[in-house]
Protein backbone atom coordinates (compact mmCIF):
# COMPACT_ATOMS: atom_id res chain seq x y z
CA UNK A 1 0.00 0.00 0.00
CA UNK A 2 1.04 3.43 -0.94
CA UNK A 3 0.73 6.49 1.58
CA UNK A 4 -0.91 9.43 -0.34
CA UNK A 5 0.75 13.14 0.44
CA UNK A 6 -2.11 14.72 0.49
CA UNK A 7 -2.15 18.90 1.03
CA UNK A 8 -2.34 20.39 4.63
CA UNK A 9 -5.94 21.80 5.10
CA UNK A 10 -5.84 25.66 6.23
CA UNK A 11 -9.06 26.81 7.63
CA UNK A 12 -10.17 30.21 6.52
CA UNK A 13 -11.61 32.02 9.37
CA UNK A 14 -11.77 30.41 13.62
CA UNK A 15 -14.08 28.45 14.88
CA UNK A 16 -17.27 29.97 16.50
CA UNK A 17 -16.36 28.59 19.77
CA UNK A 18 -12.29 29.55 20.14
CA UNK A 19 -11.12 30.87 22.96
CA UNK A 20 -14.47 30.22 24.34
CA UNK A 21 -14.51 27.50 27.42
CA UNK A 22 -16.32 24.77 26.98
CA UNK A 23 -17.82 21.06 29.18
CA UNK A 24 -19.60 20.84 31.84
CA UNK A 25 -21.13 24.53 33.59
CA UNK A 26 -21.13 24.78 37.37
CA UNK A 27 -24.06 23.99 38.87
CA UNK A 28 -26.71 26.92 40.11
CA UNK A 29 -26.42 28.09 43.83
CA UNK A 30 -29.39 27.80 45.66
CA UNK A 31 -30.12 31.88 45.47
CA UNK A 32 -29.54 31.58 42.16
CA UNK A 33 -32.22 28.66 41.68
CA UNK A 34 -34.81 31.21 43.95
CA UNK A 35 -34.31 33.72 41.92
CA UNK A 36 -35.08 31.72 38.50
CA UNK A 37 -38.32 30.90 40.75
CA UNK A 38 -39.36 33.99 41.99
CA UNK A 39 -39.01 35.30 38.09
CA UNK A 40 -41.30 33.10 36.69
CA UNK A 41 -43.97 33.57 39.49
CA UNK A 42 -43.79 36.74 39.13
CA UNK A 43 -43.54 36.24 35.24
CA UNK A 44 -47.03 34.11 35.42
CA UNK A 45 -45.75 31.45 33.24
CA UNK A 46 -47.34 28.14 35.63
CA UNK A 47 -46.34 25.89 33.07
CA UNK A 48 -42.72 26.92 32.92
CA UNK A 49 -42.74 26.86 36.83
CA UNK A 50 -43.85 23.46 37.21
CA UNK A 51 -41.01 22.59 34.11
CA UNK A 52 -38.01 24.44 36.62
CA UNK A 53 -39.75 23.06 39.67
CA UNK A 54 -39.40 19.21 38.62
CA UNK A 55 -35.81 19.62 36.51
CA UNK A 56 -34.69 20.77 39.75
CA UNK A 57 -36.19 18.06 41.84
CA UNK A 58 -35.46 15.61 39.87
CA UNK A 59 -31.53 16.75 38.43
CA UNK A 60 -32.55 16.61 34.93
CA UNK A 61 -30.07 17.56 32.52
CA UNK A 62 -31.10 20.52 30.27
CA UNK A 63 -30.79 18.14 27.12
CA UNK A 64 -33.57 16.15 29.06
CA UNK A 65 -35.42 18.74 29.67
CA UNK A 66 -36.10 20.54 26.27
CA UNK A 67 -38.04 16.97 25.32
CA UNK A 68 -40.59 17.28 28.43
CA UNK A 69 -43.93 18.91 28.53
CA UNK A 70 -46.04 19.83 31.21
CA UNK A 71 -48.35 17.37 30.22
CA UNK A 72 -45.80 14.69 30.32
CA UNK A 73 -45.56 15.00 34.15
CA UNK A 74 -49.15 13.78 35.50
CA UNK A 75 -47.73 14.86 38.88
CA UNK A 76 -48.00 18.45 38.09
CA UNK A 77 -51.16 20.65 39.86
CA UNK A 78 -51.14 24.30 40.05
CA UNK A 79 -53.46 26.03 41.95
CA UNK A 80 -54.68 29.39 40.05
CA UNK A 81 -55.39 32.01 41.92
Amino acid sequence: MSTLNLPMVVPTKKAWNHSRVIGQKRPLLPKHVWAIRVQLELAGTVSDLALFNMAVDSKLRGCDLVQLKAADEPRISVALP
